[in-house]
Protein backbone atom coordinates (compact mmCIF):
# COMPACT_ATOMS: atom_id res chain seq x y z
CA UNK A 1 0.00 0.00 0.00
CA UNK A 2 1.22 3.42 -0.61
CA UNK A 3 2.70 4.64 2.56
CA UNK A 4 0.97 8.22 1.65
CA UNK A 5 -2.06 7.58 1.92
CA UNK A 6 -3.06 5.20 4.87
CA UNK A 7 -7.20 4.81 4.68
CA UNK A 8 -9.18 4.95 8.13
CA UNK A 9 -10.95 2.36 9.16
CA UNK A 10 -12.98 2.92 12.27
CA UNK A 11 -14.52 -0.78 13.87
CA UNK A 12 -17.19 -1.00 16.19
CA UNK A 13 -17.03 -4.08 17.37
CA UNK A 14 -17.80 -5.82 21.00
CA UNK A 15 -16.56 -9.01 20.28
CA UNK A 16 -13.11 -8.46 21.88
CA UNK A 17 -11.53 -11.26 20.54
CA UNK A 18 -12.47 -10.08 16.95
CA UNK A 19 -11.91 -6.43 17.33
CA UNK A 20 -8.19 -7.23 18.51
CA UNK A 21 -7.77 -9.93 15.70
CA UNK A 22 -9.30 -7.08 12.96
CA UNK A 23 -7.47 -4.45 14.23
CA UNK A 24 -4.02 -6.05 14.27
CA UNK A 25 -4.51 -7.71 10.64
CA UNK A 26 -5.66 -4.10 9.22
CA UNK A 27 -2.30 -2.34 11.08
CA UNK A 28 -0.94 -4.82 9.60
CA UNK A 29 -2.03 -3.92 5.97
CA UNK A 30 -1.31 -0.49 6.52
CA UNK A 31 -4.43 0.71 7.49
CA UNK A 32 -4.93 3.19 10.03
CA UNK A 33 -7.66 1.66 12.66
CA UNK A 34 -9.96 3.45 15.46
CA UNK A 35 -11.91 0.81 17.28
CA UNK A 36 -14.63 1.74 19.43
CA UNK A 37 -17.17 -0.20 21.50
CA UNK A 38 -19.16 2.70 23.32
CA UNK A 39 -22.17 3.84 21.40
CA UNK A 40 -22.47 7.47 22.01
CA UNK A 41 -19.25 7.81 20.62
CA UNK A 42 -19.49 6.61 17.07
CA UNK A 43 -21.60 9.21 15.52
CA UNK A 44 -18.34 11.62 16.61
CA UNK A 45 -15.88 9.78 15.52
CA UNK A 46 -17.64 8.86 11.74
CA UNK A 47 -18.01 12.55 11.70
CA UNK A 48 -13.93 12.86 11.04
CA UNK A 49 -14.58 11.18 7.47
CA UNK A 50 -13.36 7.39 8.38
CA UNK A 51 -12.91 5.65 5.14
CA UNK A 52 -15.07 2.75 6.34
CA UNK A 53 -17.02 1.96 9.44
CA UNK A 54 -17.22 -1.83 10.27
CA UNK A 55 -19.79 -2.35 12.33
CA UNK A 56 -21.04 -6.17 14.59
CA UNK A 57 -24.66 -6.77 14.15
CA UNK A 58 -24.45 -7.43 17.65
CA UNK A 59 -23.16 -4.62 19.88
CA UNK A 60 -24.23 -5.75 23.05
CA UNK A 61 -27.53 -4.68 24.19
CA UNK A 62 -27.55 -2.52 20.65
CA UNK A 63 -28.42 -3.36 17.34
CA UNK A 64 -25.52 -3.02 15.21
CA UNK A 65 -28.37 -2.81 12.12
CA UNK A 66 -30.31 0.07 14.26
CA UNK A 67 -26.82 1.60 14.54
CA UNK A 68 -26.50 1.88 11.12
CA UNK A 69 -29.87 3.25 10.05
CA UNK A 70 -29.44 5.79 12.45
CA UNK A 71 -26.07 6.89 9.98
CA UNK A 72 -28.02 6.91 6.91
CA UNK A 73 -30.66 9.21 8.32
CA UNK A 74 -28.39 10.81 10.17
CA UNK A 75 -26.60 11.71 6.23
CA UNK A 76 -23.55 9.25 6.54
CA UNK A 77 -22.38 8.48 3.58
CA UNK A 78 -19.55 6.65 4.30
CA UNK A 79 -19.32 2.75 3.11
CA UNK A 80 -20.92 0.59 5.78
CA UNK A 81 -19.87 -3.22 6.30
CA UNK A 82 -22.14 -5.29 8.82
CA UNK A 83 -20.45 -8.28 10.70
CA UNK A 84 -22.85 -10.90 10.50
CA UNK A 85 -23.50 -14.18 12.26
CA UNK A 86 -25.48 -15.83 9.83
CA UNK A 87 -25.50 -15.52 6.03
CA UNK A 88 -30.11 -16.31 5.42
CA UNK A 89 -31.77 -14.35 3.05
CA UNK A 90 -33.65 -12.99 6.05
CA UNK A 91 -30.24 -11.69 7.02
CA UNK A 92 -29.78 -9.94 3.34
CA UNK A 93 -32.33 -8.47 3.39
CA UNK A 94 -31.74 -6.81 7.09
CA UNK A 95 -28.44 -5.54 5.86
CA UNK A 96 -30.29 -4.02 2.95
CA UNK A 97 -32.75 -2.33 4.90
CA UNK A 98 -30.41 -0.92 7.43
CA UNK A 99 -28.64 1.21 4.67
CA UNK A 100 -25.25 -1.20 4.28
CA UNK A 101 -23.10 -1.52 2.03
CA UNK A 102 -22.18 -5.07 2.09
CA UNK A 103 -21.81 -7.97 5.17
CA UNK A 104 -19.24 -10.33 6.51
CA UNK A 105 -20.11 -13.48 7.80
CA UNK A 106 -18.49 -15.03 10.94
CA UNK A 107 -16.01 -17.27 11.58
CA UNK A 108 -13.28 -14.42 11.29
CA UNK A 109 -10.65 -14.97 8.64
CA UNK A 110 -8.29 -12.51 8.05
CA UNK A 111 -7.50 -12.84 4.31
CA UNK A 112 -11.02 -12.83 3.17
CA UNK A 113 -11.52 -9.98 5.60
CA UNK A 114 -8.84 -8.14 4.25
CA UNK A 115 -9.31 -8.98 0.76
CA UNK A 116 -13.05 -7.21 1.38
CA UNK A 117 -11.66 -4.33 2.93
CA UNK A 118 -9.25 -3.68 0.00
CA UNK A 119 -12.21 -4.21 -2.64
CA UNK A 120 -14.44 -1.12 -1.25
CA UNK A 121 -11.49 1.43 -0.31
CA UNK A 122 -10.30 0.63 -3.95
CA UNK A 123 -11.03 4.23 -5.68
CA UNK A 124 -12.50 4.60 -8.80
CA UNK A 125 -10.29 5.16 -11.54
CA UNK A 126 -12.84 6.96 -13.66
CA UNK A 127 -12.62 10.58 -14.72
CA UNK A 128 -14.74 13.24 -13.75
CA UNK A 129 -17.88 13.53 -16.14
CA UNK A 130 -17.55 9.63 -17.13
CA UNK A 131 -20.78 7.69 -17.57
CA UNK A 132 -22.56 4.35 -18.56
CA UNK A 133 -25.78 4.60 -20.75
CA UNK A 134 -28.76 2.81 -21.04
CA UNK A 135 -31.99 3.85 -22.33
CA UNK A 136 -32.82 6.90 -19.43
CA UNK A 137 -30.75 5.12 -17.16
CA UNK A 138 -27.36 7.29 -16.82
CA UNK A 139 -24.60 5.47 -14.02
CA UNK A 140 -21.87 8.56 -13.39
CA UNK A 141 -18.75 6.18 -12.98
CA UNK A 142 -16.43 8.85 -10.93
CA UNK A 143 -19.70 9.33 -8.07
CA UNK A 144 -20.83 6.13 -8.29
CA UNK A 145 -24.26 7.31 -8.43
CA UNK A 146 -27.46 6.69 -10.88
CA UNK A 147 -30.03 9.35 -12.82
CA UNK A 148 -33.05 8.58 -14.44
CA UNK A 149 -35.46 10.75 -15.65
CA UNK A 150 -34.11 13.86 -13.50
CA UNK A 151 -33.95 11.56 -10.33
CA UNK A 152 -30.76 11.17 -8.87
CA UNK A 153 -30.61 7.60 -7.25
CA UNK A 154 -27.97 6.76 -4.44
CA UNK A 155 -26.35 3.69 -5.01
CA UNK A 156 -24.81 1.19 -2.09
CA UNK A 157 -21.36 -0.04 -3.38
CA UNK A 158 -22.55 -3.51 -4.15
CA UNK A 159 -25.19 -2.27 -5.72
CA UNK A 160 -23.38 0.39 -8.04
CA UNK A 161 -20.76 -2.70 -8.87
CA UNK A 162 -23.94 -4.71 -10.18
CA UNK A 163 -25.46 -2.05 -11.72
CA UNK A 164 -22.24 -1.37 -13.65
CA UNK A 165 -21.74 -4.96 -14.40
CA UNK A 166 -24.88 -4.93 -16.41
CA UNK A 167 -24.70 -1.73 -18.04
CA UNK A 168 -21.11 -2.92 -19.17
CA UNK A 169 -23.10 -5.77 -21.06
CA UNK A 170 -26.82 -3.97 -22.44
CA UNK A 171 -28.85 -6.89 -23.61
CA UNK A 172 -26.69 -9.67 -22.63
CA UNK A 173 -28.21 -12.92 -20.76
CA UNK A 174 -25.91 -12.86 -17.55
CA UNK A 175 -26.09 -16.04 -15.80
CA UNK A 176 -25.54 -15.85 -11.99
CA UNK A 177 -21.60 -17.63 -12.08
CA UNK A 178 -20.69 -14.64 -14.22
CA UNK A 179 -22.40 -11.85 -11.90
CA UNK A 180 -21.14 -13.45 -8.68
CA UNK A 181 -17.31 -13.29 -10.01
CA UNK A 182 -17.46 -10.17 -11.19
CA UNK A 183 -19.13 -8.15 -9.04
CA UNK A 184 -18.54 -10.59 -5.66
CA UNK A 185 -14.99 -10.95 -6.54
CA UNK A 186 -13.56 -11.47 -3.46
CA UNK A 187 -13.83 -14.97 -1.96
CA UNK A 188 -17.43 -15.66 -1.53
CA UNK A 189 -18.55 -17.71 0.93
CA UNK A 190 -22.67 -17.35 0.07
CA UNK A 191 -25.28 -18.80 -1.59
CA UNK A 192 -26.01 -17.50 -5.39
CA UNK A 193 -29.07 -16.36 -4.30
CA UNK A 194 -27.63 -13.29 -2.57
CA UNK A 195 -27.54 -12.08 -6.34
CA UNK A 196 -31.77 -11.97 -6.08
CA UNK A 197 -31.88 -9.70 -2.88
CA UNK A 198 -29.49 -7.05 -4.51
CA UNK A 199 -31.51 -7.21 -7.91
CA UNK A 200 -34.90 -6.86 -5.89
CA UNK A 201 -33.41 -3.48 -4.56
CA UNK A 202 -31.80 -2.21 -7.37
CA UNK A 203 -34.94 -2.77 -9.29
CA UNK A 204 -36.97 -1.18 -6.62
CA UNK A 205 -34.29 2.21 -6.81
CA UNK A 206 -33.93 2.32 -10.71
CA UNK A 207 -37.60 1.45 -11.65
CA UNK A 208 -40.02 3.99 -9.75
CA UNK A 209 -43.71 3.83 -10.35
CA UNK A 210 -44.71 4.18 -14.21
CA UNK A 211 -40.89 3.40 -15.35
CA UNK A 212 -40.16 1.26 -17.69
CA UNK A 213 -38.70 -2.44 -16.07
CA UNK A 214 -34.76 -2.32 -17.56
CA UNK A 215 -33.48 -5.23 -15.17
CA UNK A 216 -34.79 -8.82 -16.52
CA UNK A 217 -34.88 -11.97 -15.03
CA UNK A 218 -33.83 -14.93 -17.52
CA UNK A 219 -35.75 -18.21 -15.48
CA UNK A 220 -33.04 -20.57 -14.50
CA UNK A 221 -30.30 -18.57 -16.51
CA UNK A 222 -29.71 -15.40 -14.73
CA UNK A 223 -30.24 -11.46 -15.69
CA UNK A 224 -30.32 -9.12 -18.67
CA UNK A 225 -30.51 -5.22 -18.81
CA UNK A 226 -32.98 -4.45 -21.48
CA UNK A 227 -34.86 -1.74 -23.02
CA UNK A 228 -37.82 -4.18 -24.57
Amino acid sequence: MNSSFRPTILTVLSDLPLSDAASADLVQSGYDVKPIQAIAEVLPAVGERPDLVVLEECLGKASGLELCKQLRLAGVAIPLVLVMEHDSVEDRVACLEAGADDYFVKPYRSDPFLNFVRLYLQPSSATPGETLKFDSLVLDLATRKAMRSDRVINLTMKEYDLLKFLMEHPREVLTREQILENVWGYDFLGESNVIEVYIRYLRLKIEGEGEKRLIYTIRGVGYALRDA
